[in-house]
């Protein structure tokens, strides 16, 4: 039964690949729509 496991373990990588790839598309999206912040709303860096 390693076949088994060899698939699941096939299959997991190629769902962490499709969501990392997905994450990344939103990441991308969601920096461009955020508002912009002045350094005086009390950011320390």
């Amino acid at each position: 039964m390693w076949y088994f496991t060899w698939v699941l373990g096939i299959g997991f990588a190629v769902l962490l690949a499709i969501l990392n790839a997905m994450w990344g598309e939103n990441e991308e999206a969601r920096h461009a729509s955020l508002p912009t912040r002045r350094r005086s709303d009390g950011d320390a860096s």
